[in-house]
């Protein structure tokens, strides 16, 4: 057991009043003027990240990595990818961080490896290579005419088949992603504990502080592997979510993973849970009793606006403000009377910018918007997570930038997949349709470099970055808005303060929703216990997410509260000004103003 091995327990749970934050290491800062971000620059920015309130960085792979898919295809966990820096550059981010009060926690990818690691490279090699079955590997099969099909009909999260043909050993390999991110076979009990050894326990005995884990309940499939039902007529691939996500055997693996490793150390663990819709299997995931995972990132709210299943993702869908409301209230509540815990946030790596997607991003409304639902993810129940930017109020890229800027695999395969079925005749308005969802909901808008300040390719570096910078650089930037008062990095920073001044009620209080089917503003209540556990609290929180004033229905309640925090310096207490946001909270000694 590592020097920094401490055994967990029940009462050590730093992470739930924790501020988590997010750096995607290629886009946040250049340290060499190579065009990538690295560790070094994350290293110069840890005091920035301390000052803004942050208690956890959570540094996105940085692993050695052919970067098919942006570093979540890992070719080596044990090694960092050169242009980030070395394993020494992540030991002393470990040190820095730690000398500031803070923690770092790394990704786990852990459903795949890329097809370049030595593993895969050995899977493949024969089939009575020893880690044959590391992956998972099956037999072609044949129509009527004799053509070669897949083992199954499965449609991949990138667009395309699940299956590749493998010519030295005529089978075909898994992948639920990208063919260059073959699936870890987790029915094998070797493949677990090299995935322990290697990716988990190399890092926490250097002193990092837990993982955030990649598409973990995809870890068991149901290995008989039949086919999905045809729900779509157009093709021969098909949904198929249900036969590769909470298979028969996750919790049981999960259960495994934290007892054989995570239970020696003070750690903390966030799982990337999709479509899983029901809160009583999420609570399976989460409780403190179950002993898996720490909390869950559940997406229903990230996912507003993208279309109706895998297939139609990227083929946008206005969606109702009364929705997002009855998302909030659903994964607020659901923990409630329970030992599990949940998560708050509302941008990532993999999703548009939060500005663009819920507010506006108009010249007129960005910053208070971005302002607004800053008030919504400070004042909500269990550990906020942010992503970086999101604390300046970054917005998506233009709508004018054609698709050669975009970079991620994802939305490129199903732009290249749409322009074939618009030439086809197959669905002739199609390519137009995604292009506008990438337009609003694509990966790449979170992946533009950071904007420091309103030098050439904004203080990000001092060579032209991998990815486009945004135009709007030099009116949104952290130079621009440090030391101004009504800034948005200034309303986060006040933000996160009583977020912590106030955390048995913003972070631990219970959640009411008010006046549910209005489709203008959100208005909610949150109850927790007072100052040193006596007594109790509440807060009254208005949101405006139009761009039109709108009555207050809760005045009379607010007049017998203090207004803690509001995104307008004037307001009527009336009316609720274009994006407008307030917390109102029952007084208390000592308020700090």
């Amino acid at each position: 057991m590592s020097p920094h091995a401490i055994v967990k327990n029940s009462t050590n749970q730093w992470w739930k009043n924790a501020t988590v934050y997010q750096v995607y290491p290629a886009s946040f800062k250049d340290s060499n003027g190579d065009g990538w971000g690295d560790i070094p620059g994350l290293i110069s920015k840890v005091d920035y990240l301390k000052d803004l309130g942050v208690d956890v960085v959570w540094l996105s792979p940085m692993f050695e990595s052919p970067q098919c898919d942006m570093g979540y295809d890992i070719s080596d966990y044990e090694e960092v990818y050169a242009p980030y820096g070395t394993v020494k550059d992540v030991e002393d981010l470990v040190a820095a961080c730690h000398e500031r009060g803070m923690k770092l926690i790394l990704d786990l990818v852990a459903n795949h490896t890329s097809d370049q690691h030595a593993w895969f490279k050995e899977s493949r090699s024969s089939k009575d290579n020893p880690k044959r079955d590391w992956y998972f590997w099956r037999p072609a099969r044949y129509d009527e005419n004799g053509n070669r099909l897949p083992p199954t009909n499965y449609r991949s999260y990138f667009a395309g088949g699940t299956w590749t043909w493998d010519e030295t050993t005529q089978e075909y390999y898994l992948h639920l992603y990208a063919k260059e991110q073959p699936d870890l076979n987790w029915d094998n009990p070797e493949t677990r504990q090299a995935i322990y050894k290697s990716a988990m326990r190399f890092w926490l005995d250097k002193g990092i502080d837990g993982f955030r884990v990649d598409t973990v309940n995809k870890y068991s499939k149901h290995v008989d592997f039949p086919d999905a039902p045809i729900t779509d007529l157009k093709n021969y691939i098909q949904p198929a979510r249900h036969l590769f996500c909470n298979g028969p055997r996750i919790h049981e693996f999960l259960r495994e993973m934290h007892d054989e490793v995570l239970s020696h150390y003070d750690v903390m663990t966030v799982g990337e849970l999709s479509n899983t819709p029901d809160p009583q299997h999420v609570l399976r995931y989460v409780s403190a009793a179950a002993k898996q995972l720490d909390m869950v990132f559940q997406f229903d709210m990230i996912h507003l606006g993208m279309g109706h299943g895998l297939e139609d993702k990227y083929d946008f869908t206005p969606w109702a403000l009364t929705r997002l409301k009855q998302i909030v209230k659903k994964w607020q509540q659901f923990i409630d009377g329970t030992d599990g815990w949940t998560t708050v946030f509302c941008e990532n790596h993999d999703n548009g910018r939060a500005v663009s997607r819920y507010g506006s991003d108009a010249p007129q409304h960005r910053e208070t918007s971005a302002k607004m639902l800053a008030v919504m993810q400070t004042t909500l129940t269990g550990t906020l997570f942010l992503y970086q930017g999101q604390e300046i109020g970054m917005i998506n890229a233009p709508k004018n930038w054609p698709i050669d800027e975009y970079k991620d695999i994802e939305g490129l395969n199903y732009y290249k997949e749409a322009d074939r079925q618009s030439n086809e005749g197959v669905d002739p308005t199609r390519r137009a349709r995604i292009m506008r969802g990438l337009q609003i909901l694509a990966r790449d808008h979170s992946r533009l470099p950071m904007q420091w300040d309103d030098s050439e390719y904004a203080g990000f570096g001092t060579a032209a970055p991998w990815m486009r910078v945004h135009d709007l650089y030099k009116e949104i930037n952290v130079a621009r808005q440090t030391g101004d008062p009504n800034s948005v990095l200034s309303f986060y920073k006040r933000a996160l303060q009583l977020r912590k001044e106030y955390a048995e009620l913003f972070i631990h209080g219970s959640f009411k929703l008010y006046d549910g089917e209005n489709e203008n503003t959100f208005v909610f209540e949150k109850v927790g216990k007072g100052p040193g556990g006596n007594g109790e609290e509440r807060a009254l929180v208005a949101l405006n997410f139009s761009k039109d004033v709108q009555p207050f229905s809760m005045v009379e309640r607010a007049r017998d509260m203090k207004l803690l925090l509001s995104t307008h310096a004037e307001s009527v207490s009336e009316s609720l000004l274009p994006f407008e946001g307030r917390v109102y909270v029952t007084e208390r000694s000592g308020l700090v103003n």
